[in-house]
């Protein structure tokens, strides 16, 4: 039984710690995101949809930052 709940703990602890880790990696792409595009409400929204964009094409992470750069350089100013 001893061996079950060491089992069962170190189970939860890795699964825990892998979910954080994505979590944290999502609040960070997204906020670089968010950052690029200032306090414009509608350019936020762009770049959350060229951010959504850049997962389906699976940019690697160390090409984001210069990938969402250049889409924020494409947004029409008004």
């Amino acid at each position: 039984m001893d061996y079950f709940i060491i089992v069962a703990t170190t189970v939860a602890g890795l699964y825990f710690h892998g979910w954080l880790y994505v979590r944290i990696k999502r609040w960070m792409d997204r906020d670089l995101a968010l950052s690029l595009a200032g306090k414009d409400e509608s350019k936020r929204a762009f770049m959350l949809e060229r951010l959504a964009q850049a997962q389906k094409q699976k940019i690697k992470r160390r090409d984001l930052p210069q990938w969402l750069k250049a889409a924020a350089a494409d947004y029409p100013e008004r």
